[in-house]
């Protein structure tokens, strides 16, 4: 149920091996703690361990630090495997063991790059999908032919999930937060980034494609690139839906159809988010803030603020630090 919607807190364990790459952990971790700067509260906690508490040193030969070592019994919310090269000289019997313990929890587990070979030689992926990095394709399907080997991204198969690499967990972490909390929030977390080139599942990992969005809805992204671009002097619903040619009650459809949403809550939204950046992240009055993002006054601004994220923009920059 780890893809699903839900409003709780989801806790995930990062086990790190030594070797793995710090864009895959990056790719991994940053959304989620985005999806909590974002949404102003903690939708996911997480914690880094190694197999035996000790500090890995990264790929790039960083040293990184880690919390606790895997122990099967704090092991609860989800697991996420990461590791990248020389992945089988730092596996024993042992650990996995402690792996296939944490499965019989019914834990959901999921691999980043060389991970993928972790699970399999824990046996956590026979009969099941499954990818792993690119370059690394043939040998795996070679040496695990009980895995239906795909070239996809990512591949979710029941509480098993793998991904390819850095991009893809990045493309991963991103369907997570849609799946449960929405595709404004996944959205706003790929806009912190700058990351528009949003990918599926399926799409294959050598493949450069446009976002899904894009492709699948093109009036509808273009819509929003509109909204985007127009948050300080923002334009009517019926101005947009003409520049995109269509009907405002065309456009009113595809926006409750895709994000769940209408139009106007959409851009409401976005412009109260950037509000509230400014808000923390600035010195700003809210005055100034309020015409930034197209209010007529900062009442209306700080009315609507309050109504969104539960307190008023001057409580919000007073007690509110970076999560």
């Amino acid at each position: 149920m780890l893809f699903s919607p839900s409003d709780e807190v989801v806790d995930i364990t990062l086990l790190v091996l030594p070797e793995v790459s710090l864009l895959s952990l990056a790719g991994t971790l940053e959304p989620l703690r985005a999806a909590n700067r974002a949404s102003g509260r903690n939708l996911f906690r997480w914690k880094l361990v190694s197999p035996d508490g000790e500090p890995v040193t990264t790929s790039s030969g960083v040293p990184l630090g880690v919390q606790d070592g895997l122990d099967p019994s704090k092991v609860d919310g989800a697991l996420i495997v990461l590791a990248a090269f020389n992945v089988d000289r730092y596996l024993d019997s042992d650990l996995l063991g402690r792996l296939r313990r944490i499965a019989k929890k019914g834990v959901p587990i999921g691999a980043v790059e060389a991970g993928s070979w972790v699970l399999a030689w824990a046996g956590l992926l026979d009969g099941r999908s499954a990818t792993t990095h690119w370059e690394d394709l043939d040998r795996f399907a070679a040496a695990f032919p009980e895995i239906a080997v795909k070239p996809d991204r990512f591949v979710i198969d029941g509480n098993r999930f793998t991904t390819g690499g850095a991009s893809p967990a990045l493309d991963m972490a991103l369907y997570l937060i849609r799946k449960r909390h929405g595709y404004s929030l996944a959205l706003e977390v790929a806009s912190i980034f700058i990351y528009e080139e949003v990918r599926t599942a399926a799409d294959p990992q050598r493949m450069l494609s446009l976002g899904t969005m894009t492709w699948q809805e093109p009036r509808l992204s273009e819509a929003i690139k509109i909204m985007e671009a127009n948050i300080e002097e923002p334009l009517s619903i019926r101005e947009i839906a003409k520049r995109v040619g269509l009907k405002e009650r065309m456009l009113e459809l595809l926006f409750k159809k895709v994000v769940g949403v209408s139009p106007r809550t959409c851009y409401l939204n976005m412009r109260l988010k950037t509000g509230r950046r400014l808000v923390l992240d600035t010195r700003q009055s809210i005055t100034e803030i309020a015409a930034q993002t197209g209010f007529s006054s900062a009442s209306s601004f700080a009315r609507q603020f309050k109504t969104i994220f539960g307190v008023s923009p001057v409580s919000a920059r007073k007690r509110t630090s970076p999560l």
